[in-house]
């Protein structure tokens, strides 16, 4: 029942490396910005310029766990939560909320 979900991330979802405790994995997800309700970018700005608070959503059949790091389209994206979606018994894919990982060069270090 849920081979239709690997079918549409296989044709339309994003190429990403994941990278966990374990090693690194190509993966195909689904990658969107969050909408925010309002229109300004919600972040801060800092001694070291401006920290984006925006969120990620990530939706793949490859287990993702708070910690773990997706590379995408050049950006870095850490995991805060994630959860598993199952339909009758069957792992249907994995739902994880993202935010914009600070490189040590992007910090001057």
């Amino acid at each position: 029942m849920t081979d239709w979900v690997r079918e549409i991330l296989e044709r339309y979802g994003q190429r990403a490396v994941l990278e966990m405790a374990e090693g690194e994995r190509d993966v195909r997800a689904f990658l969107q910005l969050v909408r925010e309700r309002r229109e300004e970018a919600s972040g801060t700005v800092t001694e070291m310029g401006w920290v984006d608070g925006r969120l990620w959503l990530y939706l793949g059949r490859e287990e993702i766990r708070p910690g773990d790091t997706v590379r995408w389209n050049g950006m870095a994206f850490q995991a805060r939560s994630s959860r598993p979606y199952v339909i009758g018994g069957t792992l249907s894919h994995w739902w994880a909320s993202l935010e914009r990982r600070r490189e040590a060069a992007e910090c001057g270090s």
